[in-house]
């Protein structure tokens, strides 16, 4: 895998996930009701769309501005996952969610390997270095679970996934 983040200095730190494994998983606060309004009330209807890219707009916004840990694999590459031909950078918001990839993986048992990096320095310098359409998972495999895919203006145009007018 020398194509898989090499480039990348070692690791700031291990991580002995294996105690936090068992950890409980944090409690999931309950889904906002949709807002839309009914045509009987009176109210113009929201578009739902609109509301929902302005959300992700908000969550990425976020995102670049947060520190996440991203964890290397075995050869010390950062861990990908390839999906329907997308490859897919794995970052943790905190050691709780690692660990529990880490559990779901079946391998809580040995130390984790992991760097901190910016959600920015992800999507603008990391993503670009992969071949062909990358993006970013983050806290893959939990509810909480968010993916940040390879389209204009998540990733820089230059490696954006053309998506045919769609956007």
């Amino acid at each position: 895998m020398s194509d898989n983040g090499d480039g990348i200095s070692r690791p700031d730190r291990l991580s002995g996930l294996a105690e936090l494994a068992d950890w409980p998983a944090a409690e999931v606060p309950p889904a906002e009701p949709s807002p839309s309004l009914s045509a009987a009330s009176g109210a113009a209807p929201v578009d739902e769309a609109a509301l929902a890219r302005r959300r992700f707009a908000v969550l990425l916004g976020e995102f670049r501005r947060t520190a996440v840990l991203v964890p290397f694999d075995a050869q010390g590459s950062l861990w990908t996952a390839d999906f329907n031909g997308v490859r897919w950078i794995c970052a943790f918001s905190d050691e709780e969610a690692l660990a529990r990839f880490a559990r779901a993986q079946g391998d809580a048992g040995r130390e984790w390997e992991f760097r901190t990096v910016l959600g920015a320095r992800l999507l603008d310098v990391m993503v670009p270095m992969l071949p062909g359409p990358a993006g970013v998972a983050l806290d893959a495999g939990s509810v909480e679970g968010m993916l940040f895919p390879p389209v204009v203006g998540v990733v820089p145009d230059a490696v954006a996934v053309d998506l045919g007018g769609m956007q």
